[in-house]
């Protein structure tokens, strides 16, 4: 496995902006459960974090769009550097706002406005598609690489956010989120050696070409919206009850923990679910893609879908915290296929000069899902039995399915060949 990943750093410069990028990316595991945290000891209400939670999130998933149209645009470091000294300012206005007893909505006002955060997982995976837009078997390890990164994120932000939000103060959490995600932005915008060209300067006289599909470049489509290609469509809807999994999962799991006496140790189990995504992410890598992208994407939500059961059994159930742990870890294995396979067909279905306005799309989609998770697992959790909220993760994943099996027609990338029989190795990029 070590051997298969580290061939994808061959080419000069993919670590310095992929620790730079895992550095940035900590901040968004840290601010959901530290917002929760700050804002449940600091105003005493759950249901209070989760809507100014949703207010963020919204407006994010606005913003994300179109900081991803601007990057395709004008390029990463142009834009990457402004949002990130932007975002800064709002954040600042909550930490105050909380601090000095402001009303709840200066609360929603400053969470609200931090909309210009910028996606550097998107971006990222925009490096990856364009360094390795040859080798379709790098870029699958790449994507599931990224993810992998993600998971290993929300393994350890969460754990981070709750130490310093319970050991510190409520407000260390947020801190600390900023601090990461503007250093982490900032340095990863300052590595312009991997950066993509823009789309009118990409070599080999197709602009917009990717993957290695000569031609693709002038697609009609590029010119338009990417919510333009029906594909896209289904996996946005597919993602945003995805979203739903996430968000609702968070806030039901610190609930439940708390309810048990035990709030502090819900960093820990939301770190499982992670741990269990980050394992099967990296394994998935390995694997060989012996079937279409659209038909293993169905297959992932599938399983994510079964596997989102057990915390809704053992939550029902009364199940302590050890045992929970174990079925949160085992539930978290159905979510990187289902985003590692996902992020694979927005970069197939679309043109280089849209990709990272693509993705971004798709995170937006995640996003709002979050947030409609989080604020429907706030008012659950005030008004039921611990447990009871796990009923919302299973539906959205069963949701979910029924959305891309509804659409699994459009998940057809057009053109593309058949999957390599070396697909499972990582060609060397030093040829």
């Amino acid at each position: 496995m070590l051997v298969s990943y580290r061939r994808l750093f061959a080419l000069p410069g993919t670590v310095a902006f992929t620790l730079a990028g895992l550095l940035g990316r900590v901040t968004m595991s840290m601010t959901g459960v530290a917002l929760v945290v700050l804002l449940s000891e600091r105003r005493g209400s759950y249901a209070l974090a989760g809507t100014v939670s949703a207010a963020g999130l919204v407006t994010g998933a606005i913003g994300m769009p179109l900081i991803g149209r601007l990057v395709d645009r004008y390029g990463q470091a142009r834009v990457t550097v402004p949002a990130t000294l932007y975002n800064a300012v709002p954040l600042a206005g909550l930490l105050l706002c909380v601090r000095l007893g402001a009303p709840d909505w200066t609360l929603y006002a400053c969470w609200a406005a931090c909309a210009a955060a910028p996606n550097l997982g998107g971006m990222a995976r925009a490096r990856w598609a364009h360094l390795y837009r040859d080798d379709a078997a790098s870029r699958h390890l790449a994507n599931s690489f990224e993810q992998s990164l993600d998971e290993l994120c929300f393994m350890a932000g969460p754990v981070l956010a709750m130490v310093l939000c319970t050991a510190v103060a409520p407000e260390a959490g947020l801190l600390a989120a900023g601090a990461f995600g503007g250093a982490g932005a900032l340095l990863f915008a300052a590595q312009r050696r991997t950066e993509p060209p823009l789309a009118d300067r990409a070599p080999g006289g197709h602009p917009g070409s990717t993957g290695g599909r000569p031609g693709q470049g002038e697609h009609p489509r590029e010119h338009g919206s990417p919510l333009r290609v029906p594909g896209l469509r289904v996996l946005l809807l597919t993602f945003l009850a995805t979203g739903v999994v996430f968000g609702s999962m968070e806030l039901t799991t610190v609930a439940y923990a708390d309810a048990l006496g035990h709030k502090p140790l819900a960093g820990g189990l939301l770190a499982l679910v992670a741990a269990g995504s980050c394992a099967a992410g990296l394994v998935f890598g390995l694997l060989r893609p012996r079937r279409a992208p659209g038909v293993r994407f169905l297959f992932g939500v599938a399983a994510m879908a079964v596997l989102l059961l057990l915390p809704l059994a053992a939550g029902l159930g009364g199940a302590g915290l050890a045992l929970l742990g174990v079925v949160l870890f085992a539930a978290g294995t159905g979510t990187a296929p289902t985003m590692v396979t996902g992020m694979t067909l927005v970069q197939e279905l679309l043109p280089q000069r849209q990709l990272n306005e693509g993705m971004a799309v798709a995170v937006s989609g995640i996003v709002v899902g979050i947030s409609t998770g989080a604020a429907l697992a706030g008012a659950v959790a005030e008004h039921t039995a611990p447990g009871t909220g796990y009923w919302l993760p299973a539906g959205a994943a069963s949701l979910a399915l029924l959305i891309a099996l509804a659409g699994r027609r459009h998940l057809r990338v057009p053109g593309a060949p058949p999957a390599p029989r070396n697909s499972g190795r990582v060609v060397s990029a030093a040829r």
